[in-house]
């Protein structure tokens, strides 16, 4: 198996999906000391959920006086599931959390889609961190009418507020704090195999974006391929081609080629890199005893987490002990039709946790895995009669067998859109808990130390709390 130290790394350039951006800046970054702690094995799985996940309509009130506050603020909604459906407060998956305490008489629920997620924060293996949103310092709303008070740019922009989220930089940011978490890894063990350290089974985000390293790409069917000799269908399946498929082969992973042009060799190393580490990667699931959990068909998100779940398997072939992965769920834009799309998406979500939790226990993994969900923000708690729009705040989950679980983090507000955690317009939540505190939390258990947390996240040290505790 194609295997680097970090200094050939540097000098060939980071291995990417297949044929993938050329990253010649990443590889001219030069790094101080680092003391990130990269002992056993840990991943990071995020699950981005775009389009703004509406927050109240996944994590609802139970008690009669605060479901009614929301039912009042959401007559469309409410109508339009109707009586005796999922949102009906009976029909709600109780929660009944270890510091229920906190929030008073106030009850809460999940809708019964989410089965997999109350079995799971009910068996301690999953959190809720409630009211997240990007900001730059703790933000009441008396601060929205000061012009001089520092908020994230461009709010309310799916593209902008995505990037914020991943990157805390608005579109065209270019690295991202999943991927900055990585390299401080990367920097602290010269063991480590780079080259699978950022795994996406999604998209290439700028989440994955690194200065050491570029994001790998793999799918349900595993790594791109590009095998032009034992694929004989191209250029015929006849023998006599054998010759001029391995010619075909070395030329797209750029075997003997000679350049003068420095952009132009860094790139052809790259790109022949690219070829060969898929290659290596296939190999190294060549004789494992992959998945052993059923993965739900016709599951966008299942089938991102069973690549995940088969990389995790792979990772001591791999020679990497820190990883970190990402994938995506398109959909949750729910303007109108919310009634008909969310709860099939809250299915998928949950049905895809719940097997990837069931491969991980398999696997003897894990204790050693945290999953977590992000969304460029939630929803407006006032409904447009059978939708929502673009909200601030919302409600995230947290899973894995190092997760404090069972508690509801942040917080959870009540629909009373008087009171002043709401804007004064359309009820967006004003977020408690800022993304970077909710990213430092997960950074401090994959190993960073504190001053590798404030480098990756800048507006950190404007939070007197660093780490919300839901990670022990």
């Amino acid at each position: 198996m194609a295997k680097m130290n970090r200094r050939n790394f540097l000098k060939a350039g980071a291995a990417t999906s297949f044929l993938g951006g050329t990253g010649v800046l990443s590889t001219l970054t030069s790094g101080k000391a680092f003391a990130a702690n990269t002992t056993g094995y840990k991943a990071l799985v995020c699950i981005f959920l775009k389009g703004g996940m509406d927050h109240a309509d996944t994590v609802l009130p139970r008690d009669q006086a605060s479901y009614n506050l929301l039912a009042n603020a959401r007559p469309g909604l409410f109508g339009a599931y109707g009586s005796g459906g999922s949102r009906d407060r009976g029909n709600l998956l109780a929660l009944n959390p270890t510091n229920a305490a906190n929030f008073g008489s106030r009850q809460f629920g999940l809708p019964t889609q989410l089965q997999g997620l109350q079995t799971m924060f009910e068996a301690g293996d999953l959190a809720i961190v409630g009211n997240v949103g990007p900001l730059i310092q703790p933000t009441a709303r008396a601060d929205l009418q000061n012009a001089t008070f520092s908020l994230p740019p461009r709010l309310f922009s799916h593209n902008d507020q995505q990037s914020t989220w991943m990157s805390l930089g608005v579109e065209g940011a270019q690295y991202g704090w999943g991927g900055a978490f990585a390299d401080a890894a990367i920097r602290s063990d010269s063991t480590m195999n780079p080259l699978y350290a950022m795994v996406s089974a999604g998209p290439n985000d700028v989440f994955l974006s690194g200065a050491e390293a570029n994001q790998f790409t793999t799918s349900y069917n595993g790594a791109q391929k590009v095998d032009l000799v034992s694929e004989s269908w191209i250029l015929g399946g006849e023998s006599k081609y054998d010759a001029a498929r391995r010619y075909l082969d070395d030329y797209v992973a750029k075997a003997g080629f000679a350049e003068d042009n420095l952009y132009a060799r860094d790139y052809i190393r790259q790109s022949g890199n690219a070829v060969i580490n898929n290659k290596a990667y296939e190999a190294a699931l060549q004789g494992e005893p992959g998945v052993t959990a059923t993965f739900p068909s016709s599951n966008s998100i299942a089938s991102q987490l069973y690549s995940v779940a088969r990389t995790i398997s792979i990772s001591d072939n791999l020679d990497t002990n820190r990883q970190v992965f990402y994938v995506f769920a398109g959909g949750f834009d729910t303007h109108s039709g919310q009634t008909g799309q969310l709860p099939a998406l809250h299915t998928q979500l949950s049905e895809a946790i719940a097997a990837f939790r069931t491969e991980m226990i398999n696997l003897g993994k894990w204790n050693d895995v945290t999953l977590f969900t992000m969304s460029e923000f939630g929803r407006t708690t006032i409904d447009n009669g059978d939708g929502t729009d673009h909200g601030w705040g919302g409600h995230h989950f947290v899973a894995g067998g190092s997760v404090a679980g069972k508690q509801i983090y942040g917080d959870i507000p009540a629909a009373n859109l008087d009171d002043t955690t709401f804007t004064s317009t359309h009820g967006r939540l004003i977020p408690k808990v800022s993304v970077e505190q909710y990213a430092a939390t997960l950074g401090s258990w994959f190993g960073l130390d504190s001053g590798e947390l404030a480098a990756a996240l800048p507006n950190l040290s404007n939070f007197t709390e660093k780490n919300l505790g839901f990670l022990t």
